[in-house]
């Protein structure tokens, strides 16, 4: 047709339809190519709305944020103008997904007149629906048990108008939520139907989103080999087409698994390109930032201070303007953990103080253990063992509820080191027996100053009196004087076995 149809209304009609196929198969660079010509031969009304409508969808999906926001206030005031209340409501819906994560939070008033003004039997793509798009931020605000009742109506809708293609991001949506909640279990079962459904349909933007939802999952419970699989295969499907956000998600769960792991230098590795992506994009929502404490602790521990510092105070500005939980409690713990090796441990206390108190407003229990863990960790750090213990102890039961047990496990590593630490076994002071008995368990210098929160330099010295006491040059002689004294201790303290 574009071979044979000269400009104008018909041609842009012509574009628009090509361009919804080059969406459909990802490749959105050629969609916006497509739709910059379509713009210039519309003359305006509902073709000119639909045109910009389509085309802030393809520019948010290229990554190029501003330019879609640009487009989608255009075609909200176009549509306004046109007085097609569906198409009204399309636009709306459209604009506050963008707006949302571009980081001017959600403009509820134009969601609820979306809604308001939708048509319940339109084709639409679910991503241009208010519904849906109301039940995907109820979840980013952190109000998860109403973004999951507004999904299951969504599904309702989907299933009734027997929308296949729909289905499979209502069950993308619907992972989320459930892994945001702790239902590991059900995360579960929608990243299976999610891959269940895109094998089904077919097409590569499908396959992405499922792999991408099954590596979350898989990263979640501790699978590594399954993160690893998934990751990889979304990250190949999506280098086909021009679509630089289509693996993110696989990105985030690469690094949250290497972070999970204790390899924060195979985190950073990972998760540099978001983190370098940062200033351009700096909205901070949960959706495309969920990255960002992994991303702290990994430069914290690193010794980068420096570079850790922005991320800290983009999710500490943006939590305040928009009193986000989610940004609010990691802002608040990755401060802390930045104070603490930067040896201000007081100050790292009242910031972990702060993080749980903004965790009463957030129902994401893994975000809770995991700041209980740090908590725990300044309490030892004070010498406060009983406090803790307790707040260890909880992160482990938490942790063990939901069924994640790379994190379950160093909880209880944590919790195990408040019951040693004491002077006197080997003749070292508790410093030194601290410093001792992590060295013996094989962490590296860098690792046990971030461990102790004090710096490399002061667990070198205290490893130099060590060894000098002990009389010893290496690990491996430490590690087996530590198993002995520990033997020894655990010995003393067993119950005398009556003899038959």
């Amino acid at each position: 047709m574009l071979n044979s149809v000269p400009a104008g209304a018909d041609r842009a009609r012509a574009l628009n339809l090509l361009a919804a196929i080059h969406i459909h198969g990802n490749d959105f660079g050629r969609a916006v190519n497509c739709l910059e010509e379509a713009l210039a031969n519309s003359s305006g009304g509902q073709l000119r709305v639909q045109t910009l409508l389509l085309s802030a969808y393809a520019l948010m999906n290229s990554g190029e944020i501003g330019r879609a926001l640009r487009s989608a206030e255009r075609a909200v005031t176009y549509a306004e103008q046109v007085g097609d209340p569906g198409l009204l409501s399309q636009v709306l819906a459209v604009r506050a997904t963008i707006g949302c994560m571009s980081g001017r939070g959600v403009d509820m008033v134009s969601l609820r007149r979306a809604l308001a003004m939708e048509d319940p039997h339109s084709d639409a793509p679910l991503a241009f629906r208010a519904e849906a798009s109301y039940a995907l931020m109820l979840s980013w605000l952190g109000e998860l048990d109403a973004a999951r009742e507004r999904l299951a109506q969504v599904r309702r809708q989907c299933v009734d108008r027997g929308a296949e293609t729909d289905l499979v991001l209502v069950a993308v949506y619907g992972t989320l939520i459930e892994l945001w909640s702790g239902h590991y279990d059900a995360a579960g079962a929608l990243a299976a139907e999610t891959f269940e459904r895109a094998q089904q349909l077919g097409g590569d933007h499908f396959r992405v989103l499922a792999h991408n939802m099954l590596a979350v999952v898989a990263a979640h419970t501790g699978r590594e080999q399954d993160v690893r699989e998934n990751a990889r295969a979304a990250i190949e499907l999506a280098k086909r087409y021009d679509s630089p956000r289509l693996p993110d998600w696989a990105v985030i769960d690469l690094g949250f698994l290497e972070v999970s792991l204790g390899r924060h230098e195979q985190a950073l590795q990972v998760l540099g390109p978001l983190i370098e992506r940062l200033p351009r994009e700096p909205g901070t929502e949960i959706i495309s930032a969920a990255y960002l404490p992994d991303a702290v602790e990994a430069l914290v521990s690193l010794g980068h201070h420096d570079r850790a510092l922005p991320l800290i105070e983009a999710l500490e500005s943006n939590g305040r303007l928009l009193d986000r939980p989610w940004m609010l409690a990691t802002a608040a713990r990755c401060r802390s953990l930045w104070l603490a090796t930067r040896g201000d441990v007081s100050g790292a206390v009242a910031r972990i103080e702060e993080a749980l108190r903004h965790h009463d407003r957030l129902p994401m229990p893994f975000e809770r253990a995991r700041t209980l863990l740090l908590a725990g960790q300044l309490r030892r750090r004070q010498r406060k063992r009983e406090a803790a213990r307790t707040a260890l102890a909880e992160a482990v039961r938490i942790f063990a509820d939901l069924g994640a047990p790379l994190w379950a496990e160093r909880a209880r590593a944590e919790l195990a080191r408040t019951f040693k630490g004491r002077s006197g076994l080997l003749g070292l002071t508790a410093s030194e027996q601290r410093v001792a008995e992590l060295a013996a368990e094989g962490l590296t210098t860098k690792d046990i100053a971030v461990a102790l929160f004090v710096s490399p330099k002061t667990v070198e010295s205290n490893l130099t009196r060590i060894y000098r006491k002990l009389r010893i040059r290496t690990r491996a002689e430490l590690g087996r004087l530590i198993s002995d004294a520990a033997a020894r201790e655990l010995g003393s303290h067993q119950p005398a076995r009556t003899r038959r």
